[in-house]
């Protein structure tokens, strides 16, 4: 009987070998990276470009899905459901692994169980700027205007949960002052109402934000950041501005469903890593005022680790959830 049931398990195993995902013969089809954001925005550009040179790694094309909702949850999610045959990965950003998880009673997947993080893509500085109107021209005499005039500021995000909501609900806490949130659907909104003054401040990532600050429409106050933004080297860090705590880079990883063959994810990772290091995918990302990544897994998984412990606190102090 043992070998009978030896026999039927190795013919079992022939018929199935032909369909077993092969890192010989991987990629042997296009592979989808889900973006988890709508097309045209910071995310959706350092993917296209990363995929890019992904496929010319990998000797396929690397087409872009994008699959909003949710923070970015939906798309992320989207990744964790797929088959883990390495033709399916994913972006994500700050906001679905380590800040909407404690803003929503049941996340869909479990970051450590469902998903694979490949590795760190990029880390983007975030500048907050103001309407001239406001007439201040530091950090500091925002924060003294603030709190003259508690509830009297209105600042835009896009969206709960994003970082642009994030950084000011971290800065509102350090420096103890009471700002109303107005979220909206994509940072362009927000912007064209802090441009009308319907909104006071906001904080966006430095590529939103610069043609803006460029012109003299909006007032730069300080980047969120522990360095300078090469674009705006003259705008002091929030540390120089005296609010070191107010630290708020955004950043966007690469994932994978989880159960991927470890030959299949050697080669994604190997096909991302190396593009991260590559001197023109640096240039491409360093005019968005965006420094490439690279990381291992554990490094990645422990990155996320200290930014869920991060933005856990803030999340509860403020009672916030997403609608």
């Amino acid at each position: 009987m043992n070998r009978r049931v030896a026999s039927l398990m190795l013919f079992a195993g022939a018929l199935l070998w032909p369909f077993a995902p092969s890192a010989q013969d991987y990629p042997a089809r296009p592979i989808r990276l889900i973006v988890p954001f709508p097309a045209g925005g910071p995310s959706d550009m350092f993917a296209r470009l990363l995929g890019i040179k992904m496929g010319e790694s990998l000797g396929q094309q690397v087409v872009i899905e994008n699959r909003s909702g949710v923070g970015g949850v939906t798309g992320v999610d989207a990744v964790a459901r797929s088959t883990p045959d390495g033709y399916t990965i994913g972006l994500s950003s700050a906001g679905a692994l380590s800040i909407i998880p404690f803003m929503i009673g049941k996340m869909p997947f479990d970051w450590q169980k469902d998903l694979t993080l490949v590795t760190l893509v990029a880390r983007v500085p975030e500048v907050l700027v103001v309407n001239p109107s406001l007439k201040v021209t530091t950090l500091k005499e925002f924060v003294d205007y603030a709190r003259a005039h508690p509830g009297k500021l209105n600042f835009g995000s896009s969206g709960v949960g994003s970082i642009s909501h994030m950084a000011v609900e971290l800065l509102k806490t350090e420096a103890q002052i009471d700002l109303v949130h107005v979220p909206y659907r994509g940072a362009a909104p927000a912007v064209t109402d802090l441009l009308g003054g319907q909104v006071q401040m906001t904080v966006f990532d430095v590529p939103v934000l610069l043609p803006h600050i460029r012109s003299g429409a909006v007032k730069a106050l300080a980047v969120t950041s522990q360095m300078h933004a090469t674009n705006l080297p003259e705008v002091p860090t929030t540390a120089e501005a005296g609010f070191p705590s107010v630290l708020s880079d955004n950043w966007y990883g690469l994932v994978a469903p989880a159960a991927m063959p470890p030959d299949i994810l050697n080669k994604i990772q190997s096909a991302a890593t190396a593009a991260l290091r590559s001197d023109d995918l640096k240039a491409q990302y360093a005019k968005q005022d965006a420094v490439t990544a690279p990381t291992t897994s554990d490094e990645f998984a422990a990155f996320v680790t200290t930014e869920r412990a991060k933005w856990k606190p803030i999340v509860a102090a403020t009672g916030m959830k997403f609608d």
